[in-house]
């Protein structure tokens, strides 16, 4: 198999948990490149959160950002953005107050929340970013350019069961996925990792069989079942090892450089 372009998930697949990207991830990027593929990643963080990512990795092509609502250039220009109305931003926010809910959203790629509290720190350590505290009035007043809004919670558990309540309750208006045990994404209908995945190999003018993809959460399915090629990662969901056809090694042993090496480059079997 000849693979042109190589599409990597960041948490839990490209990052370890708080880490910059490791120097054997970094290299083995690189010589993809040097070897005429593309590499990009695909993730739920913000652009602003995703773009040092990019950065370190020495790439400068276009980035699937926010779960496939944004793909954006590292020099700025935007490809594609999918934004919810902003009547259902404000109607989720809403929703959430009424249920005693943690929920952030990102207007312009900036990041709103109600007040810092436990979730709000922990996720701007994680993401290596600052938010704005601005009350639940701030949070109703920056519903423009809203490509994505997260819930917090407790755990999988929790996180499926909240997922489940926001779909039955806004019904066609919103999607809301779990991209980890503790994360619950609400998005436009049809927006995934999958969809940028496709609008981005027509972009680049490569064929969907000639992309490998690579993650770990339950959030990335759909993007590792669109591409032609799929790796699970060593620490992948059950349902992500499921679906792929190649599984490499854990996030820690950085198994993005071992696929690399072994199905990119080496084009092992």
């Amino acid at each position: 198999m000849a693979i042109k372009l190589f599409v990597t998930d960041l948490d839990g697949t490209l990052l370890r948990s708080g880490s910059p990207v490791s120097h054997g991830n970094v290299a083995a990027v690189q010589r993809a490149v040097r070897a005429g593929v593309t590499v990009t990643i695909a993730t739920g963080r913000m652009f602003r959160a995703a773009m040092p990512v990019a950065q370190q990795l020495g790439v400068d092509v276009p980035i699937i950002t926010y779960n496939g609502a944004l793909i954006k250039r590292v020099s700025g220009e935007v490809l594609y953005q999918s934004c919810l109305p902003q009547e259902t931003v404000r109607e989720v926010a809403r929703f959430c107050r009424a249920q005693g809910w943690y929920v952030q959203l990102y207007s312009n790629d900036e990041l709103y929340y109600v007040e810092e509290c436990p979730q709000s720190r922990g996720y701007e350590a994680e993401q290596q970013i600052k938010g704005h505290a601005v009350g639940w009035d701030g949070l109703l007043a920056h519903t423009e350019g809203v490509c994505k809004m997260l819930s917090i919670t407790s755990g999988s558990e929790e996180t499926d069961a909240r997922t489940a309540i926001l779909r039955e309750h806004f019904g066609g208006t919103l999607n809301a996925v779990r991209s980890n045990a503790c994360y619950a994404e609400l998005l436009m209908p049809g927006v995934t990792k999958a969809t940028a995945l496709v609008k981005l190999a027509e972009v680049l003018g490569v064929d969907i069989s000639e992309v490998m993809a690579i993650g770990d959460a339950e959030n990335d399915l759909p993007m590792l079942q669109a591409a032609g090629h799929a790796v699970a990662m060593g620490n992948a969901v059950p349902a992500v090892k499921a679906a792929c056809e190649y599984e490499t090694s854990m996030c820690e042993a950085d198994g993005v450089a071992q696929a690399i090496d072994k199905w990119v480059i080496g084009n092992g079997d």
